[in-house]
């Protein structure tokens, strides 16, 4: 695994901007009428099976690839794959929108 070289220190003032981190675990699509009709305990299927890895994104574009992990009773992420390294694509995800 490769790790991107630290940026020129031309650009350390970038290091206290913040951004937002989110891990995407799927998406679905469904017709309003089943949106709808959700109440507790709807299970909604999503596009991703449970032993893929999940998207970590930046600002809304994919870094890297991991998983969920529990640590201390709450939720953490474990970075398993970089964005860009070899042979790992970097994608974007699918637009917002889909539901």
């Amino acid at each position: 695994m490769s790790f991107p070289s630290p940026p020129p220190r031309g650009f350390d003032f970038l290091k206290d901007v913040d951004v937002r981190l989110s891990v995407e675990l799927g998406r679905a699509q469904m017709k309003l009428k089943d949106v709808l009709s959700l109440g507790e305990e709807s299970v909604v299927m999503l596009d991703r099976l449970t032993d893929e890895l999940l998207d970590i994104m930046v600002n809304g574009k994919v870094i890297a690839k991991g998983e969920i992990v529990a640590h201390g009773g709450r939720f953490g992420l474990r970075i398993v794959e970089m964005a860009g390294s070899e042979g790992t694509p970097v994608e974007s995800p699918a637009p917002r929108g889909e539901i």
